[in-house]
């Protein structure tokens, strides 16, 4: 790209360059702005602190002038006139004191206006654990017909996911991947083969995101997934999940895409029980790059196996993908950089 076009709270600004550039450019204004907000926070205890002993040596000041008076022997008119002159000199002090605070809580607010609301989820996601070699799905010699046609190649195709595996399936489209994964869901029954499951739930998120009821809100539907939390720690989750105030109670319908993203991802990952294998089908699809950054930020924490369906290289990089699947030709060969050379023989199998 050669500029990047931002609308952030209200205000469209343009950089130079494309993404990279762009991410760079926000990081060095970030930290500028960060360190201008500390700069205002240091200036703001400095002017309480002078105020503060400013009126403490007025005080200290008055009680002094109070006892020479007194052992003066001074007429009382005279006192009384001294005693208003030094309250107004005091209050005058004061009040630039005062003004100094203001002008340095002011500047505090306008540097905290510059700083970005943090954009990431950061979770811990311990329920999700499966043990290594502990085997989440199984199925062989798997197969489904479209009519007459049969989807994979004669004999069908194994797929064996073993522990906290992270699966990246390629393929071109219309082979038969969204199928594959409803397959290790149970939403479809193969046609023939075996299928093996483990006890722990199996949660899959489509490119749809239509998992949520859209008239319930952000808070009722986790709420619905998590029903034995507390509700002091749903809103301390969605909060994580940047819902916070008045958004964890926004309804489904109202969310943007990348929104019902966050919302789908808490209600999915911190659901009862928690899933250990998560199925996801082009989740980046219609994202915008943030919400795409903060999908790998919660995959980041997630402990169980997941199979991902996407084209996107760089998201895949991010996750950290362990074995890389392709299904072609109704075959499901594992690549040649994932866990040795593609099987031979006449049935696609991934083990």
């Amino acid at each position: 790209m050669d500029r990047i076009a931002e609308l952030d709270r209200g205000e469209l600004r343009t950089y130079g360059g494309g993404f990279t550039d762009w991410e760079t450019a926000v990081r060095a204004e970030q930290e500028a702005v960060q360190r201008d907000v500390r700069t205002a926070e240091q200036q703001l205890r400095r002017e309480k602190r002078e105020r503060q002993q400013a009126r403490e040596r007025a005080q200290r000041k008055s009680g002094n002038a109070a006892r020479t008076v007194k052992d003066a022997g001074l007429p009382k008119i005279l006192i009384g006139k001294m005693k208003r002159t030094a309250q107004e000199t005091a209050g005058r002090a004061d009040d630039v004191h005062a003004a100094r605070l203001d002008g340095a809580r002011t500047r505090l607010a306008e540097a905290e206006r510059a700083l970005r609301e943090d954009q990431a989820i950061v979770v811990e996601l311990p329920g999700t654990a499966v043990p290594a070699g502990r085997t989440v799905f199984a199925g062989e010699g798997l197969q489904l017909r479209l009519g007459e046609r049969a989807l994979f190649t004669e004999g069908g195709v194994d797929l064996t996911i073993r522990g906290p595996e992270r699966i990246a399936l390629t393929g071109g489209n219309g082979v038969g991947k969204s199928s594959l994964l409803r397959l290790m869901t149970g939403d479809l029954t193969p046609d023939a083969g075996e299928v093996r499951r483990a006890d722990g739930r199996v949660a899959h998120l489509s490119q749809r995101l239509d998992l949520l009821d859209p008239d319930r809100t952000v808070a009722e539907a986790l709420a619905d997934a998590a029903p034995a939390m507390p509700v002091a720690e749903r809103m301390n989750l969605l909060a994580r999940y940047l819902f916070r105030g008045s958004r964890a109670h926004l309804p489904v319908r109202a969310l943007s895409g990348g929104e019902r993203l966050r919302a789908t991802l808490a209600c999915v990952l911190h659901a009862e029980p928690a899933p250990q294998l998560l199925l996801l089908d082009e989740p980046t699809n219609n994202l915008d790059l943030v919400s795409v950054a903060q999908l790998v930020s919660a995959l980041a924490a997630y402990r169980g196996a997941f199979v991902v369906v996407s084209h996107d290289d760089r998201f895949l990089a991010d996750l950290d993908i362990t074995r890389r699947l392709n299904l072609t030709s109704g075959r499901l060969d594992e690549d040649a950089v994932g866990h040795g050379a593609p099987p031979q023989g006449d049935r696609g199998s991934a083990q």
